[in-house]
């Protein structure tokens, strides 16, 4: 029997508690979760890839759970990345009804470019619905308390940028 594969992609500008909660969950679902920390240059993102992808893996680092682990940094055709790490499935959080629009729009392009890859989608806790990572960034720049959003490491990073 061959290893479920999932990917969770997204720019992770910052790591949220929402997606945290994601990555969480996702890893009930397969084998292996490759967590794609995109280059996303359009976006203009406040961490340094490298940042980013620490970010990921410390939180990563203090879960619990029984699938293994990678993330990897991807610049590109999402479905190629999927393609090349060997994903069966690509996991997408969704927050609020403007998330679905967007993110089925993607999930039928994605089909078109490879049908043999589904997207799965995952509600966010409610807890987290209004989590947004430009929101976060907004009120730690403004200097609000961001501790609900996000984990410690995060936090204190993003305090540090601000500083």
């Amino acid at each position: 029997m061959t290893d479920r594969i999932a990917l969770y992609p997204g720019t992770f500008d910052p790591l949220t508690n929402g997606h945290a909660d994601i990555l969480q969950r996702a890893r009930k679902l397969c084998d292996k979760l490759v967590i794609g920390v995109a280059i996303n240059r359009e976006k203009g993102p406040l961490f340094e890839l490298s940042e980013r992808v620490d970010m990921v893996q410390t939180a990563v680092a203090q879960m619990d759970g029984k699938a293994v682990v990678e993330v990897v940094p991807f610049e590109g055709l999402l479905m190629h990345f999927a393609q090349e790490v060997g994903a069966q499935m690509i996991v997408r959080g969704l927050r609020a009804v403007s998330d679905f629009e967007y993110e089925f729009q993607m999930a039928c392009m994605n089909d078109k470019l490879d049908p043999t890859i589904e997207t799965v989608f995952l509600m966010a806790d409610p807890q987290h619905q209004a989590i947004a990572s430009r929101l976060v960034k907004q009120i730690a720049r403004l200097g609000g308390d961001i501790s609900q959003f996000v984990p410690p490491e995060v936090e204190f990073r993003l305090k540090d940028k601000y500083s």
